[in-house]
């Protein structure tokens, strides 16, 4: 553990703390534990990224349902997204002001309170940072960079803290639309094998294929002149992307013509083959088109899909075989213009961020159908655009 990383859990985050005081060779060895406050087993703590410039915090209770605000824990930069460690009680944020070089900060969460203690940060090499994956496999935080039209990879501390930046790569590319005149890398996931990391870039309107090193948390392509990429519809925008849960199959969300489109992933040939395409807007629906978040359920059953343009979410169930989707569900977000969402570990809870309306709404999950039902539940959070769950 880091001094820095231990002076703020010792000092910050209310913990116990045992001196183990042991007598060798005529010196005093002194060891210091730390043991964070309980949290009972059916709670976790909401963290939500918002487009106002804080991260606002939500006790959830995962027996019943029940949301409650416990309000802002960290302001000054606009951190659009968040996620979680898998395993400690981090938090990291991105910083996705797009006049500065963006980055990616570390919390301590108290797992007593949810107040949040900043642990380190670390600059991305691009700017407009806007999504963050983490892979548990290599310890490292993957990074995309909106408005430089680039992608980041960090390195993870054991302790949690970031480490340094390993590498940067930029995209280019441009589409029909006024928001494609670059290149805008929107999010990233990394493939079953653990070798590449599929990027959609909604201005350059492909999925840049990248090579992945687990034991370096290096990116890179075979050819900078020529990146690897799958060419989707013009102006269509990619934006979130998200494998299935064997791994053979991967769900593509496209922004600005709203459509959920399937492949088949071969990474022994680093390709993609086009499955299937879904429009995610109603049939009489006239409006600019605006999807927003995609997310597979536990079991790979089903899909989720959030429609900004319509204020709603649709459940899509999926073949095992073909991994092609059919509409189970379409339903209102409980808001207006849903901007992110997230599933809770047990997998009955979805959690969807309403942006324009200022509320985090609380959706069951049925497990054998997969349909969601609106609680009732809901946080007042100002500018809510994602969620991230730490125990």
């Amino acid at each position: 553990m880091s001094r820095l990383f231990q002076k703020n859990s010792v000092t910050r985050l209310g913990v116990v703390v045992l001196a183990v005081l042991t007598l060798s060779a005529g010196m005093v060895d002194t060891t210091i534990r730390a043991a964070t406050l309980p949290t009972p087993a059916h709670t976790e703590f909401v963290y939500v990224g918002t487009s106002q410039s804080q991260i606002s915090a939500l006790r959830f209770d995962t027996s019943t349902g029940q949301l409650t605000a416990i309000g802002p824990v960290a302001q000054g930069l606009k951190s659009t997204w968040v996620a979680a460690h898998p395993d400690l009680p981090i938090l990291y944020a991105v910083d996705d002001d797009s006049t500065k070089e963006g980055s990616i900060t570390a919390y301590a969460a108290d797992r007593g309170t949810g107040a949040l203690t900043r642990v380190n940060a670390v600059l991305t090499g691009g700017r407009g940072t806007t999504y963050l994956r983490f892979d548990p496999a290599s310890m490292t935080l993957l990074g995309a960079n909106y408005n430089s039209g680039s992608v980041s990879s960090v390195a993870v501390n054991p302790d949690g803290s970031v480490g340094e930046l390993v590498s940067t790569i930029a995209e280019t590319g441009s589409g029909p639309n006024r928001r494609q005149a670059s290149a805008h890398a929107h999010s990233i996931a990394i493939d079953p094998s653990g070798k590449y990391a599929l990027v959609p870039d909604l201005g350059a309107d492909r999925v840049f294929i990248y090579r992945f090193d687990r034991a370096t948390h290096a990116l890179s392509q075979d050819d900078d002149a020529h990146p690897h990429a799958f060419i989707a519809p013009s102006g269509s925008g990619p934006r979130h992307i998200e494998f299935g849960a064997n791994g053979r199959f991967v769900y593509l969300l496209t922004e600005l013509n709203a459509e959920i489109m399937v492949f088949r992933w071969d990474a022994s040939q680093k390709e993609l083959t086009f499955v299937q395409a879904l429009p995610i807007t109603s049939q009489t629906f006239d409006g600019v088109k605006s999807a927003a978040e995609i997310a597979v359920s536990h079991d790979g059953r089903f899909v989720y899909v959030e429609n900004r343009a319509e204020n709603s979410l649709m459940v899509y169930g999926v073949s095992p075989d073909t991994g092609e989707l059919s509409l189970v569900q379409r339903v209102s977000s409980g808001g207006d213009k849903p901007w992110g969402f997230g599933i809770d570990s047990s997998g009955r809870w979805l959690l969807v961020a309403n942006q324009r309306s200022g509320k985090v709404n609380v959706f069951s999950i049925d497990p054998v159908s997969g349909k969601v039902a609106d609680t009732g539940q809901s946080a007042d959070v100002p500018g809510p655009t994602s969620v991230a769950f730490v125990k």
